[in-house]
């Protein structure tokens, strides 16, 4: 048995070694031995030499394709994650929601399988079969026994080299997103806050301002052959990352993998997209109408340091210090003025602090009574910001938001039966950093973070002109706006 060490100034942590994962790993009961960790020393003698080890093989085929191979015999299961690098930030103007469109119409047939649904072929095998749009990719993941693997390998190849996209598909597609819109967004109390409007207000760049679920009428007017030029475009092996984790033989899937991915041709180069945005110098703010909610709220969002600088690992940290836990400063004040309600927020809202390259949000929200202030809100929790500003963090706070960082990580990793976060973090260093191995060397940049560091960052990023604000204003059940 081997300790694994989870992080610094708190002492040396350890857990039980519960396969062979990782170097040191936390399957199964992994949840409890890391909660344990936290309050056990291990022996000094462990402390400094274990660390994260996830093993990782990469290559990339001469059509461009991306390959990531991470065997793990803990689970007879296999997870395949195919991510794209097209999301909402890279639509064209006049092709809102084509990302997410496209998303749905990748479920139906293609040439070799004829016009059997993809998920119907997963379902056979006893697996199961997920996607989503994000700003920057969508992905695909399935996990299937591992004597299925030969069989999802092939389909996922059949639908990259030539999926069905007839009017039919079109049509019956579009109506599923349409109600998916109408279900998430229209029909919900608070509609697109803060998810849609809080970018909206706080992005300039079309890229990564506009309503990332779709304008419908560009949906009603997508035909089969917008989708047919999309897909040459995106959905291409250049474009894409594979990844496979899970109980089954490198070599032979390899093999596989060249023999049936290997044919597909390369696409054309992507179009040049500019996301950057300029400098924020004065305060952004909206007030709108939800015409069936029924509490005020605040939405505020901070435009992030670029990804895996110093500071942005320190907004990872000031993240834990201000909204995560019954600890954080933020709750530990709404608690106190008996709002009723806690402290949401999170960097990069509709994912993770890891999967995501370009412009992002540090955000939080707070649905409030009404018999306080919107206004007394925002003053009373910017004031813990205004602290950070001011003050240095005291070295237990700082060692208590590296640990929750790191459970919080170590945690989304822990499921050998869908392993769908060591998938996640895998494509994403693929897909945006050309490098897995990554995933192995998060603990570093965190514990880098100092208390003058988080200061600086807070000064840096989190002045008041630099935020953006939506006010959620109850409505009287009929529609309202601005």
């Amino acid at each position: 048995m081997q300790a694994w060490r989870v992080g610094g100034e708190l002492g040396s942590f350890c857990m039980l070694r519960l396969s062979e994962r990782f170097t040191s790993s936390c399957h199964g009961a992994g949840f409890l031995f890391l909660i344990l960790a936290l309050v056990l020393p291990a022996p000094a003698a462990l402390a400094d030499d274990v660390s994260l080890d996830i093993p990782i093989q990469y290559e990339t085929l001469d059509n461009g394709l991306r390959v990531v191979l991470s065997p793990d015999d803990t689970v007879p299961t296999v997870t395949v994650g195919l991510y794209f690098g097209i999301g909402f930030r890279s639509e064209p103007p006049g092709r809102t929601g084509y990302a997410h469109l496209f998303e749905h119409l990748y479920f139906a047939g293609a040439e070799l399988r004829g016009d059997i649904p993809f998920d119907a072929i997963i379902a056979q095998t006893g697996g199961n079969s997920s996607a989503y749009t994000r700003f920057d990719f969508t992905r695909y993941i399935s996990t299937v026994p591992s004597n299925a693997l030969d069989m999802i390998l092939w389909a996922e190849a059949d639908r990259m080299s030539a999926p069905l996209l007839t009017d039919r598909h079109i049509t019956t597609h579009r109506n599923t997103v349409r109600n998916e819109i109408f279900l998430n967004v229209e029909n919900q109390p608070y509609q697109g806050w803060p998810l849609i409007d809080l970018p909206m207000t706080a992005f300039e760049n079309w890229h990564n301002s506009h309503n990332f679920y779709g304008d419908l009428s560009d949906l009603d007017a997508a035909t089969a052959e917008d989708a047919r030029a999309f897909f040459r475009q995106y959905y291409t092996p250049n474009n894409a990352v594979l990844v496979i984790a899970g109980d089954f033989d490198a070599e032979t899937v390899r093999t596989r993998i060249r023999d049936w991915f290997g044919p597909i041709p390369s696409g054309p180069p992507l179009p040049e997209l500019d996301v950057s945005e300029p400098e924020q110098t004065a305060e952004r703010r909206r007030d709108l109408v939800y015409p069936n909610a029924s509490q005020p709220g605040i939405a505020v969002g901070y435009h992030m340091p670029p990804r895996g600088t110093p500071e942005y690992y320190a907004m990872m940290l000031i993240d834990m210090i201000l909204i995560s836990g019954d600890d954080a400063r933020m709750q530990r004040l709404v608690a106190s003025e008996g709002f009723g309600s806690r402290v949401s927020g999170s960097i990069n809202a509709l994912g993770n602090a890891y999967n995501y390259q370009g412009p992002m949000l540090w955000e939080y929200n707070i649905v409030h009574p009404e018999t306080v202030s919107s206004d007394d809100v925002l003053d009373l929790l910017e004031g813990e910001i205004a602290r950070l500003r001011e003050e240095l963090v005291s070295p237990d706070e700082i060692a208590r938001a590296r640990a929750k960082r790191l459970v919080e990580f170590y945690i989304s990793i822990d499921d050998p039966s869908t392993r769908d976060g060591i998938v996640d973090l895998l494509a994403s260093f693929a897909l945006f950093d050309d490098d897995p191995t990554r995933i192995n060397r998060i603990e570093e940049g965190i514990e880098h973070v100092t208390p003058e560091l988080i200061r600086e960052t807070a000064r840096t990023y989190l002045s008041p002109h630099q935020r953006s604000v939506v006010v959620a204003i109850p409505g009287s059940g009929e529609e309202g706006g601005e």
